[in-house]
């Protein structure tokens, strides 16, 4: 799993930070990126992609991560960015955010995805970077715990959509409930729902 932060120390980097992000997919809440830099050599054979973990995983990963790693920051992009930008911009500004709020200046960026961050330090973008590389996977579990904790928090604040439970995530239950009551001011509006019927062909993500 630390193959790619090998290969960028062996190119003479000195500081490597793993990126990722949480979030792309929802109809509400934050996109939600983590910067995590390790030391050199670092593994730990129990850090994967959060979503082959359980909850519960996450979490304990996310307390180690924090304990262990040199560096741990994250980025976020509320709904109204995201509606202004789109998603993919967003996503990426957040994962700027993070790299610019780790305590330690990295060197060379490994992302997780097809797209570059825009930011001139040298970076590589990897596909399916969250289960190829140590510091990519950290970010993902950093990523999504942060968020799910953030959408727990608005949970309390509009308890009618059941963000709890689905995370701002297109369930069939959020869609019904969006149907009968109309969205909060967390929802994101460029992603627009054509009709009620439970299949994901219902969403238009073309913004």
């Amino acid at each position: 799993m630390d193959k790619y932060e090998k290969l960028a120390y062996a190119e003479g980097y000195r500081c490597v930070a793993g990126l990722d992000e949480a979030g792309r997919g929802p109809l509400a809440g934050p996109v939600v990126a983590a910067a995590v830099v390790f030391e050199p050599g670092y593994q730990n054979a129990t850090i994967n992609d959060s979503k082959k973990l359980t909850a519960r995983k996450r979490d304990e990963l996310y307390r180690v991560i924090w304990e262990e790693a040199e560096g741990v920051a994250v980025g976020v992009a509320e709904a109204d960015v995201i509606d202004r930008i789109n998603i993919l911009r967003a996503s990426l500004q957040a994962m700027r955010d993070a790299v610019m709020e780790l305590s330690i200046s990295p060197d060379y960026l490994l992302i997780d995805g097809l797209h570059k961050i825009p930011m001139p330090t040298p970076q590589r973008a990897i596909v399916k970077g969250d289960a190829l590389s140590v510091s990519i996977a950290a970010a993902s579990i950093i990523a999504k715990v942060s968020r799910d904790r953030i959408m727990e928090m608005y949970h309390r604040q509009f308890p009618h959509y059941n963000f709890l439970g689905n995370k701002g995530y297109p369930t069939a239950e959020h869609r019904r409930i969006i149907a009968e009551i109309g969205m909060c001011k967390i929802h994101r509006r460029s992603f627009h729902i054509k009709s009620t019927a439970c299949d994901q062909t219902s969403l238009d993500w073309s913004k």
